[in-house]
């Protein structure tokens, strides 16, 4: 079993080897091939929305996807109970642009810091993220995983009052605690309330609370891979953030005749869709039409992943260090013939072990058989010997047959004969 390997018994990675091609095979079109499956499954993303009662939190909503997301305050019939804790309400919409599918889910929190104490008014919030990361992880873990929902946050987009100060308490509790668990995207909201100078100055005083207090806000960050127009893209949303906005999804008509989103005030019309006026257009960018995937990538690799990670450590699951061993050429090379001449010594022992076994099997059998040749020559002359004593014997009984009977000279006297 793997389980019971060690990490030098995995195969190891051979190096790539860059070849020319001589013609067109077609894989180039690999890109195409994934744009089909894209569009042919579809996407989701998954925002949340964090501000208090009058930020314009579903206007922006509305104003970010110019569809009518989430009814307005005014279409919904006022509800005599008082919410006593922060709610969370999702509203999920399938839309459609240009062939390109979208399942949307808006994550609304209506409640938050609309009471006396808002000392814990983040909690429902944190243990509602917290939830869809536990709910992804039992997922992760089922024997079948081919109904697999991901209805993780992939960001929060956080109302900041235009107050013109500095953030508040309620602002800076929030973001501590949730920065780590979310892509967090704060923007000034009703921006038309303070003047230009206002604006700028009240976006310097918020980037330096979230420095001094290390809160890690979304930021789009380029690479060696992008083209310069992307880099400077990213550059000047960069520069816009925290993003002054504001949302209006009615249209008006301008003084020259034109018809607009925006708002109309006895001093003039601001326009959610120009630059000049807001930095409606700078957040739309982030969110939908460049960062979409990076949220979603940023949110699935490093967010989840060290939440992941923090669950399984406290439930005493620890991992094995040596799996993301940093990888090294020479040490590779070292270790592959440390373990070749490990294999050779084994397969050498082996071989001492299989002859010493043969030459032993082969001296029992010579020494049995020389048992057995000087039994059988022992038996043999004995034999012999036996049959040369019945030869002797044999003999003498054969001469003691042939002797002749002579018998013996006696001298008679007379006649002459003295």
């Amino acid at each position: 079993m793997l389980g019971h390997q060690g990490i030098s018994d995995l195969p190891k990675a051979t190096p790539a080897v860059k070849k020319k091609l001589n013609g067109y095979v077609g894989f180039a079109n690999l890109p195409n091939q994934v744009h089909r499956r894209s569009v042919k499954q579809g996407f989701h993303f998954v925002v949340m929305v964090v501000g208090e009662s009058g930020l314009g939190k579903s206007t922006l909503v509305n104003t970010l996807f110019n569809s009518r997301l989430i009814p307005e305050k005014e279409d919904v019939p006022p509800s005599s109970e008082v919410p006593k804790t922060v709610a969370i309400q999702n509203i999920s919409a399938d839309i459609q642009e240009n062939g390109v599918k979208l399942r949307l889910t808006v994550v609304d929190t209506p409640g938050f810091g609309d009471f006396i104490n808002n000392e814990e008014s983040w909690k429902p919030i944190l243990m509602d993220i917290e939830s869809r990361f536990d709910s992804f992880l039992a997922q992760e873990t089922r024997a079948n995983r081919t109904k697999f929902v991901d209805n993780r946050v992939h960001a929060c987009i956080y109302f900041i009052a235009p107050t013109g100060h500095s953030l508040r308490e309620i602002d800076i509790e929030f973001m501590k605690r949730l920065h780590t668990k979310v892509n967090l995207i704060p923007v000034i909201a009703k921006s038309d309330t303070l003047t230009e100078e206002e604006v700028e100055a009240f976006k310097t005083r918020v980037l330096a609370d979230i420095a001094h207090h290390n809160i890690q806000i979304f930021r789009p960050l380029s690479d060696s891979f992008d083209d310069p127009e992307t880099v400077a893209e990213n550059h000047e949303i960069l520069s816009k953030m925290p993003f002054a906005i504001i949302g209006s999804d009615r249209e008006v008509v301008t003084h020259d005749g034109r018809k607009v989103r925006g708002r109309k005030y006895p001093w003039g019309i601001i326009e959610v869709d120009n630059e000049e006026h807001n930095d409606f257009v700078k957040l739309r960018q982030m969110l939908i039409r460049t960062h979409m995937e990076e949220l979603k990538e940023f949110t699935n690799f490093t967010l989840y992943e060290n939440y992941r990670t923090a669950k399984l450590l406290s439930l005493g699951k620890v991992q094995d260090s040596t799996v993301f061993r940093e990888y090294n050429p020479v040490l590779q090379m070292e270790e592959e013939r440390r373990l070749h001449e490990a294999k050779m010594q084994k397969m050498e022992s082996e071989m001492n072990a299989v002859f010493q076994q043969k030459v032993q099997e082969k001296e029992q059998k010579l020494k049995q058989s020389e048992e057995e040749l000087y039994a059988r020559h022992k038996e043999m002359k004995l034999k012999l010997e036996k049959q040369r004593g019945d030869l002797e014997e044999k003999k003498k009984r054969l001469e003691v047959s042939l002797r002749p009977n002579t018998p013996d000279r006696k001298v008679k006297k007379g006649f002459g004969f003295k």
